[in-house]
């Protein structure tokens, strides 16, 4: 004996699961693997059959049924429990980026209804109407890539949304990510020139000449104890890194040590004599001044580099005083009668100092092995790029010289001769 289909109003057969309410909508009922219910809704059949076979693509593909009310903001708590791996102060950035930029609006936006084209959307409402620059876009997108990849894993998700949204977004915008300029040898020579003289910015002169002239990040010279040089035998232990972050749940910012940013960036680097000089000389103006290290972070004391009250240095600092030289420097040097070739210190900033470094030894023919472990890079292919960077310029004063000399033997010997 047949079995009578249910039948819609307008006498359509209705498929199993599926059923018209008394007002004239639709509804589709189904069970998951688990033996959980379900439903979808729609207003016409077609609708509803266009959202089944949604579901049913779903079903195949392992993708969660309860995935409806789930927003972003919920798979990035997910996401907060789950992390690991990451320093405390990287970590304490992403959580921040997230709550600043996404929680407040887009995050609670249903992953259901996530498109590809909403992640292209709030990436250009950043830049438009919010103004954030770029560096700080990639930032904001490092971490919803990864709470996007969790809903992936864990079956909410088919796909990820954001895959490749920033590099369509760069490239629309003809973004370019700003390279970090090292000092050319002559500004080097005028910046050193200038924090040498007897003045108010004589005081840096030993923070930022042990930059300038080891290639440490900024991290581990304010992280340095006297206990991690060995001026006898000239060298520096790097083995930790001081960082500055925020700690959202403590509602405070506050120092922490870390360990180096990779396996590589514990290191022994060799002590030029000019770096010697420059811990000597700090070593002297704290005694005649009656400095000591006061400050105590994760058990660590005895810092070289403090403040007059004892503590240690902020990197903020240290790029304020940066930029005070670069001003006072260049009014100096602007007030006086100058030809149109005179030499002016560019904007810079800790880190250039370190790209400077490795400029240096690029230029001098350094090895790239020992410059990789000079630097603490994890991988050849991070100093690799510097070099092919650093080297540009390098290259064609080179060949401008190799010009220079066969057009000086053409001079000498006009007949070929």
């Amino acid at each position: 004996m047949a079995v009578e289909r249910r039948k819609d109003k307008k006498n359509r057969v209705l498929k199993e699961g599926e059923y018209q309410r008394s007002c004239g909508t639709y509804g589709f009922k189904w069970r998951d693997k688990s033996g959980g219910r379900h439903s979808i809704s729609a207003v016409t059949l077609e609708e509803l059959r266009e959202k089944e076979l949604d579901v049913l693509r779903d079903v195949l593909d392992g993708v969660k049924a309860d995935k409806n009310n789930f927003t972003i903001n919920d798979l990035y708590n997910s996401w907060v429990q789950l992390k690991r791996g990451l320093k405390d102060n990287t970590f304490s950035n992403y959580k921040y980026m997230y709550t600043m930029f996404v929680e407040p609006d887009f995050g609670k936006r249903k992953i259901v209804d996530l498109k590809r084209s909403d992640i292209r959307s709030f990436y250009n409402y950043l830049a438009d109407e919010r103004h954030v620059q770029i560096n700080t876009i990639d930032c904001i997108h490092t971490v919803l890539h990864q709470v996007l990849e969790l809903g992936v894993e864990d079956d909410y998700l088919r796909y990820n949304p954001s895959d490749n949204a920033l590099k369509e977004l760069k490239k629309a915008r003809n973004f370019e990510s700003t390279k970090r300029r090292a000092l050319t040898v002559p500004e080097q020579e005028l910046f050193e020139a200038y924090l040498s003289k007897q003045g108010q910015y004589h005081r840096w002169y030993p923070i930022f000449i042990i930059m300038l002239w080891t290639g440490m990040r900024v991290g581990e010279v304010t992280g340095l104890r006297w206990c991690d040089i060995d001026l006898e035998d000239d060298t520096i232990s790097v083995n930790h890194t001081l960082v500055y972050y925020d700690k959202r749940n403590d509602e405070r910012c506050t120092f922490a040590i870390n360990t180096p940013k990779t396996a590589a960036g514990k290191r022994i680097i060799p002590m030029l004599p000019k770096v010697k000089e420059a811990f000597l000389m700090e070593k002297q103006y704290q005694e005649e001044c009656g400095l000591e290290s006061r400050a105590v972070v994760d058990g660590y004391r005895d810092f070289i580099f403090i403040n007059r009250f004892g503590n240690v240095q902020h990197q903020g600092t240290l790029n304020k005083a940066l930029s005070r030289i670069v001003r006072d420097c260049n009014f100096e040097i602007l007030d006086k009668p100058h030809k149109k070739d005179t030499v002016i210190l560019p904007k810079f900033s800790n880190h250039s100092l370190r790209h400077t470094f490795t400029t240096r030894m690029c230029e001098a023919g350094v090895n790239l092995k020992v410059m990789q472990e000079i630097l603490g890079h994890a991988d050849a292919e991070t100093t690799m790029d510097i070099y092919a960077e650093a080297t540009k310029e390098l290259k064609k004063s080179e060949l401008d010289s190799f010009a220079e000399f066969f057009r000086r033997v053409k001079d000498l010997y006009p007949n070929g001769k």
